[in-house]
Formats: C-alpha cells, structure tokens, sequence
C-alpha cells in the first residue's frame, strides 16, 4: 500500500499495521494463469504462503483475549470524516478500521495479498483486466450487503475526488458489473502487472448511505466534508467524538468477518481511542502522565534524553525497538523547483554542500542516524556505483535528456563534520552559485542580471524540525542568502503545500519492495501541479515519465531493479533536494499493559495495535491509568 507522504515527520494516531509494501508486481503464477482462473491471493515472488482455505496468519495468535482499551495520539487535528476528501487527518489508521478493502496483506510475505471483501481474483494473462468475486457475506454495519455497486460508485468517488487516486487508478478506463457479485475493472492498456492488485486495495464505501440524507436531513455529498459518523463494513466504528480533540472507535460485536481466516486474532481492543495535540512536545508529556498507551518516537534527542522519568525505571513503561524490513525511504528538504530561483540544479546542489549533516547529527540526534543518498534508501533498488548492464542499457534510452553525471559519477553527498570540509563546501557551493548566475554584493547574494537577492524561507508544522532548519540556517547565510524559518499550524502547512506556496520544506517518500504506479503521484509531470499530489517538488520531466514507465511495465524482478535504479540515480543527479536522516528501526515506548503474539511478523514492524491484546495481569501489575 503507499504510504508516507509526509506524514513520517508527525506521529500518527496508530502505528502502521500494513507493511510498508504496497500491492505486488506480479500475481502467483501469472503466466501459468488462464482466464477465469479465480485466485485466493497473490504474491510478486512466486507461489503465496498461505493456500486456499488456510485457517489464520501464523503470526497471530488466535485464541488472544478480546477487550480493554488504547489511548494513542495524534498530532494536529480534523474536521471530516469523509476518506474520500482527505479522511481524518492525523488518524489514517482509524479510518482503515471503519471501512474495509477489497484484499489484505500478510505482514511475513513480501509483496502478498489475500481476500477480504472479496473472496476471489480473476485476471487475463495479458493483465488488461482484472475481476474481482465479493463475498456473500460481506455486510455494512446497518446490515445491508456489500454489493458490486458499492466498488463501482466508491471507485469513481476516489477517482474523481481523491487527489492521489486520481493519479494512481487513472489507467482503469472503465469499472462494471459483471455478475451478482463480480466487478470487472479495465484498463486503458495491456502489460501493467501491477494494476491487478492495487485494485485490491481499493477502500469500498457504502453507495446507499452517501445517496441518502443525513440526520439534519440534508442529502449527504461524497465530495464535501463532513462530521457525521461514517457507515463502513469494518471491525471497528465510531462511538463517540470531540471536534478536533478525540475519537473513540468501538469494536463492532457482530462484525460481519470476523471470522475470516484474514482476521482471526486481529482487532482485539474494545476500544481504540485518540487524543489529538497541536504539539508533539505535549504528547510526550501526556504519554508520560499516563494519559496515553502507546507512543511512536521520532526525535533522536528525546529517545536519548526524555525517558529518564520513574515509569520507565521501574518496568512500567517499556522502551523498544522494532526493525523495519518492509520499505525504503526518502526524507529530504524538499525544494519547490516551480519558483525561478531553484530552477537551475546549481543552485540546488549548492544547497546541499551547505548542509553539514554530520555536524547536525552531533549536535541535535546524538549520532543515531546515518545519511540517505538514494530515493530507495534501505532497499536492493537503491543505486550504487556506476551503471552497468541492464541499468545502463536503461539509462541509454534517455541519454542526453538527462545529466551527464548519471553515466560518469558515482552519486554522494558531501561531507561535513569539521572546519576544513565545511569551508571545502561552501567554496564549492559559492562556485556552484557563481555558475548559475549569483554574487556576493553588500555580503548579500544576489542576481548578478536582476540584483534581485536569494531570499529562502524553511517552512515547518512541527518545533521539532524548527531546530534542524535553524541549525541549518546560518550554513546559508554564510553563502549569502537571507534566511527565515516559519513555523505555522499542520491545516495551514498543509494548505500551502496544496497551492504550492513554499520553497523549502521536510518531507518524506515511503518506498515499498516493489514500487509501481505511485512513481507517476511522486515525480510523474501530470502530479506537478496536481494540488495535494506527493509530487511536492514540482518535476515534470519527459525522462523522468519515461523511466517511471519502465518500472510500472517491468517484465520480471530483475527488470524492476534495474528500472527502479536507474530512476534513482536520474533522481538524485537532478539535486532535486537536499537528503537528510534515516535510522533503521522504529522507536516505540508503551505502557506494560499489552501482549504480543511470541514471534512478531518479518515485514510489520510492531503490527500495533493489530495484533496485540490487552492483558490484564500486566495491567494489575502496574496499577490503574491515571
């Protein structure tokens, strides 16, 4: 499923219990597959685990108790519950937990998925199609059943209003019945492996209730907001909420699957509750009031500093760490390439020869970080070296409409650290500057045609990046250029990232195991200046679709790499942004009041609060919640 778009750098309400994987390249079997086989799963890596009829996941633990109650934390706020225009800010893991998909994913298989509304997956050799089989006892929480008209009128709901899958389902051209419980999804060409199953991942909405009127008795709209609990089919609903401060989601008693083999020992909680903050600041405090159950820890500095309270020394509150096997990243200060003055790549790579990251990891995260220098940073897809074989032959195909660099020069960012290499770098980034057209008048950099000044502004939703762009500031000014840090609330941050109204802001791209279509949503030219696309940057470059196209039509694995890389190294050599951090592990603290099953799934990080439970021996032990 794709993910992250921006949101790494705010804790959200509930950890991600997917996988960081989207859906896979290539079904079980694919070229064995005739028409009209149906499937009950399917795996970009061969055969599927688990076979038809298995009884459960391995990683759970199916006879875990069902009851108690977590309290986590959003940052920010909300004013809708409509997924389609946005959803809930902050709590995108609620939302999942009120409506459903047409398939799941298994947390131990790279890449797999298996049926959940629906029962059963058809699809031509040829991949220009693909039919998925509902089951007949999928229902809405008012009992209704979930129909194939419910798939097609949420498909053309997301399509028309979502910004995302607008671009991501805009090559199935047409979606129709095609038996009682069969929906038929064409596309607009054979070959794309990939668009059978992220079909499946589409989030199916009830027809009959958006078509209906509301409890003020106004008809409801798909494409407008709105604050009335939503109807969905999942195992958990809306019980009660405060406007922009909390919700309260119920496990659903007679919820209509749960007895699916997908979800026998999931969904344990009664209740799952979020508190919303304006500040992450506050949110440490809460967790460390008890007010909160569980937190996500982003920031180095408090991993290191701010656990040092009582709780924690005595075993109350527990400290760990959970690998992260099941993505890539890119986080960076993303450059507005739309405004003039980031048009020229000099500019852009001397912004990145200011940037002294070593220093910055020092100073500000204790030296717990390590340096990112691929779109695909922590995968097999990242590029190394020079390019060689299927790669270069790739690359070939846009030689001269991307920069000569890609083919002669190893991809690095520059090091920083100590005196000597900082002034290295700003003597390379000041000749960088030169080359593109500015100089040093007054001590202020300029224009050296218009006299007009190289003016950046930095802006941040969260204090906590306020520090890394304030670190960052004075390497800029040293090279001349005025710089201001604003900090705004995350509605406005996220307005201007919609308009486009920025220059320099931290974001991050989550990359799966097997990435496809979603490249056109990050760097594609239609997503450019698509409001809302995670094509924050602004590229439209006729290579660059062109590339985007060879990873989306990747003929097998190896093909895929190839492709994947040879789109990150053109990535990297346009400097679009200046990459910072990453650390391999997600940092949590919680509560001992929770269980796990023994061995954890290889590919969902700590899977809460999917799987766990509540445990009420642990819960005595360390006495009632504040």
């Amino acid at each position: 499923m794709p993910i992250s778009r921006r949101q790494l750098l705010q804790s959200g309400a509930f950890a991600v219990t997917a996988p960081l994987i989207k859906s896979p390249l290539a079904p079980a079997h694919a070229e064995a597959v005739p028409a009209q086989t149906w499937l009950h799963g399917l795996s970009l890596f061969g055969d599927v685990k688990y076979p038809a009829g298995f009884a459960r996941f391995d990683y759970v633990n199916p006879d875990a108790p069902k009851g108690g109650v977590v309290r986590q934390a959003a940052i920010g706020t909300f004013d809708n519950f409509n997924y389609v225009v946005t959803g809930v800010k902050g709590s995108f893991g609620a939302i999942t937990q009120i409506f459903e998909s047409l398939t799941t994913s298994s947390l131990d298989e790279v890449s797999t998925q298996y049926g959940l509304l629906a029962e059963s997956v058809s699809y031509p050799e040829d991949y220009s199609s693909v039919t998925y089989r509902l089951r007949a006892q999928a229902k809405w929480h008012d009992g209704k059943p979930v129909t194939p008209d419910d798939v097609i009128f949420s498909f053309n709901a997301f399509k028309t209003y979502h910004p995302f899958y607008s671009a991501y389902y805009r090559h199935v051209t047409t979606v129709e019945k095609a038996g009682d419980r069969d929906i038929k999804f064409t596309f607009d060409a054979p070959g794309n492996r990939e668009l059978p199953q992220i079909v499946g991942q589409l989030m199916v909405l009830p027809k009959h209730y958006w078509e209906g009127t509301g409890a003020s008795g106004q008809k409801r709209d798909i494409s407008a907001t709105t604050l009335e609990p939503p109807l969905g089919s999942g195992p958990y609903r809306i019980k009660t909420f405060s406007a922009g401060r909390s919700i309260v989601l119920e496990r659903v008693p007679d919820y209509w699957g749960r007895a699916l083999n997908v979800n026998i020992g999931r969904h344990n909680f009664d209740e799952l509750r979020i508190e919303y903050f304006r500040d992450s600041t506050v949110v440490l405090e809460a967790f460390k009031g008890d007010q909160i159950d569980w937190r996500n820890e982003n920031s180095a500095k408090n991993w290191a500093t701010a656990y040092d309270f009582p709780a924690v020394s005595d075993g109350r509150v527990i400290k760990e760490e959970f690998p992260n096997r099941s993505s890539g990243i890119m986080q960076a200060f993303a450059i507005n390439i739309r405004r003039d003055k980031f048009k020229d790549a000099r500019v852009r790579r001397a912004l990145n020869y200011a940037f002294d990251f070593e220093e910055t990891n020092k100073q500000l995260f204790f030296g717990q970080y390590e340096r990112i220098n691929s779109y695909f940073y922590g995968t097999e897809l990242a590029s190394t070296g020079l390019p060689q074989g299927r790669e270069l032959e790739i690359l070939e195909t846009v030689r001269g409409q991307v920069p000569d660099d890609v083919f002669t020069t190893e991809y690095t960012n520059p090091v920083g650290g100590n005196p000597e290499n900082v002034r290295s770098n700003l003597r390379e980034a000041s000749r960088l500057l030169k080359e593109a057209g500015y100089e040093v008048r007054d001590r202020k950099l300029v224009n050296a045609k218009s006299g007009a000044p190289l003016d950046i502004e930095l802006l941040v939703f969260d204090p906590n990046f306020e520090r890394v762009m304030l670190f960052f500031k004075p390497s800029l000014e040293r090279l001349g250029i005025n710089v201001s840090v604003r900090t705004v609330d995350p509605i406005q941050y996220e307005n201007r990232l919609r308009s486009s109204d920025f220059d320099i802001v931290v974001n991050s791209w989550g990359e799966s195991l097997s990435p496809g279509n979603e490249q056109r949503e990050n760097w594609g030219s239609q997503a450019a200046n698509t409001p809302g696309s995670s094509n924050i940057v602004g590229i439209a470059d006729p290579a660059i679709d062109k590339l985007i196209d060879r990873v989306i039509f990747a003929k097998d694995r190896a093909d895929l790499v190839a492709a994947t890389k040879a789109l990150d190294r053109v990535l990297l050599w346009h400097n679009f942004v200046v990459p910072q951090w990453t650390y391999p592990k997600v940092r949590t603290a919680r509560w001992d009041r929770f269980a796990h099953p023994a061995q954890l799934p290889k590919y969902g990080t700590s899977a809460f609060p999917d799987i766990w439970w509540f445990d009420q021996a642990r819960a005595d032990k360390i006495g009632k919640r504040s």
